[in-house]
């Protein structure tokens, strides 16, 4: 996809935001960035006195220095999972993996809920009472956050815990993460350390639904909105909606980068 020179290194990488193959010519150490696609946040109907949790984020894994025996292998890059139906907790995220070559995967993050206990993925889904669904593995994402009246979680991010709901307010989705190795953002373009993905979406508000950042998609507003989409190749959660009828948020895709040194 590209080189550039970082610290006196030279770097060639390869982005891939679609299943695709990777050749290994020569049997060495590569970085990589393997993040999978969000869950779709939750939608009530829209005379439910609720509001739904966001969608967790794809988990991530960025690794430095990962063996990789030559040959060529599959990448699956997952997709994001769907937003909710109508009174209907939102679609799981699908799984990163590198096959052949070397197995590798990270998990898809887990749908925001409109019933606890069914959001759990590679990062969970937000919750509308009680607790947020979990991370399945903790390294690699966070856990949803709990619901209140009116009102549900954020979705965990792969920095950070989704928030948790208070009456009417959305709980905001758990921050991402970043790296400094070289791939392409949703935009097409790179700014050194500042390559921020994989935040979980807001939970939907009777009053004000909860805020995302770094891909993920925010929580609506009232019963009769929508909650917002995530961005694309971000592997960000989707956002809680308050009517499946208006539309609700997906959840991002994944990304898989490669860099080697040259």
């Amino acid at each position: 996809t590209g080189t550039y020179t970082d610290g006196g290194v030279d770097y060639k990488y390869l982005t891939l935001t679609g299943t695709g193959t990777v050749t290994i010519d020569t049997a060495g150490f590569a970085d990589l960035v393997m993040v999978a696609g969000g869950g779709g946040g939750g939608a009530m109907n829209n005379y439910s006195q609720s509001n739904v949790g966001g969608g967790g984020a794809g988990a991530a894994l960025i690794s430095t220095s990962v063996y990789l025996s030559a040959g060529t292998g599959t990448v699956v890059v997952g997709a994001g999972g769907s937003g909710g139906a109508q009174n209907s907790n939102g679609t799981p995220g699908s799984n990163c993996e590198l096959l052949t070559v070397s197995d590798l995967y990270t998990l898809g993050g887990g749908g925001g809920e409109r019933s606890v206990g069914t959001g759990d993925g590679g990062c969970g889904g937000g919750g509308p009472g009680g607790s947020g669904a979990s991370a399945l593995f903790s390294q690699f994402g966070n856990n949803g956050g709990g619901g209140a009246t009116n009102s549900g979680g954020g979705g965990g991010g792969a920095g950070a815990v989704g928030s948790t709901s208070v009456t009417n307010y959305g709980g905001a989705g758990g921050a991402g993460t970043s790296t400094a190795i070289a791939g392409t953002t949703p935009s097409g373009s790179y700014v050194a350390g500042s390559y921020l993905f994989a935040g979980g979406g807001g939970g939907g508000g009777l009053s004000s639904g909860g805020t995302a950042s770094h891909g993920g998609g925010a929580g609506s507003t009232g019963y009769y909105a929508s909650g917002g989409n995530a961005t694309v190749n971000t592997g960000g959660g989707g956002g809680g909606s308050g009517d499946g009828n208006e539309g609700n948020g997906n959840g991002g895709s994944g990304i898989f980068i490669i860099r080697v040194a040259v």
